[in-house]
């Protein structure tokens, strides 16, 4: 059974028409898939698809005029506010995609406090320094503001203030945007570690390739629906056992593949 799992989800935002009437704007439509414990599963679409909305959606962070149609539940339990409210940030964390979600008038090590004070798990000093050397990362980071940390080093400290909590369920937005190949790698091995940890993990990224040793199975997007899920491992080859001709021709044009000028458009 997911740890996750979403039925039917749709978004939209209501929108003026004149000075009374309203309509509602559709970006995404009936999506439904789960993240089991133990598994990562990549979310792959177009940048300003839409991943990112979804995110938001299941943390419930969405501005007023949006609506979300459709179930989405925690552990067999449907996520309705309430709920919500008592398992963010403790059963399910958000590692967001701006690096600006760091704030950046305030060390690190404090800020690793205030969310350890919000998921219920108040740190002490060990407690911070051993979550810390969890993500590679020291007492001169703990010490620093944001903006003295590399783009690599911002991205782990927003990994480790969000699992302060030891949640069961990550979602992480774009976790490697902007980063070289070294510093990616590293990110995707730690969200691969916290699955092996039996953690369930949705990974939002645009960039298929370099998901693809690091999770189990790939939801395909394109134009706010849900395309495709495929087992990682058939990204392989010309595609030729993936069951979606969508994610093949995704697969065939990358560049490693047989990329040619007007392959297929997320």
């Amino acid at each position: 059974m997911s740890f996750l799992q979403l039925e039917r989800v749709s978004v939209g935002f209501m929108r003026y028409e004149g000075i009374f009437r309203q309509h509602e704007l559709g970006l995404l439509e009936d999506l439904s898939f789960g993240v089991g414990r133990g598994e990562i599963v990549a979310l792959i679409g177009a940048s300003g698809g839409g991943k990112s909305l979804l995110a938001h959606a299941i943390f419930g962070i969405l501005p007023r005029n949006a609506v979300v149609n459709g179930t989405i539940r925690i552990d067999g339990s449907v996520l309705d506010d309430t709920h919500r409210n008592r398992v963010r940030g403790r059963r399910m964390a958000l590692v967001p995609q701006s690096l600006s979600h760091l704030d950046p008038m305030t060390r690190c090590r404090k800020q690793i406090g205030w969310a350890g004070q919000r998921a219920g798990h108040p740190l002490d000093r060990r407690k911070t320094e051993a979550l810390l050397a969890r993500y590679g990362l020291d007492e001169r980071a703990a010490n620093a503001f944001p903006h003295e940390l590399s783009g690599g080093m911002a991205r782990r400290m927003m990994i480790a203030i969000a699992t302060v909590g030891d949640p069961d369920l990550v979602v992480a937005d774009e976790p490697t945007s902007g980063l070289d190949t070294e510093a990616t790698g590293g990110i995707l091995r730690h969200l691969r570690s916290l699955a092996d940890a039996g953690k369930a993990v949705l990974l939002i990224t645009h960039s298929l390739a370099e998901v693809l040793p690091f999770a189990d199975r790939v939801a395909v997007m394109r134009g706010g629906r849900l395309e495709a899920i495929e087992p990682s491992d058939r990204f392989a080859g010309a595609g030729e056992t993936l069951a979606s001709p969508y994610a093949r021709a995704l697969w065939i044009a990358l560049p490693q593949n047989a990329f040619t000028p007007g392959g297929a458009e997320c």
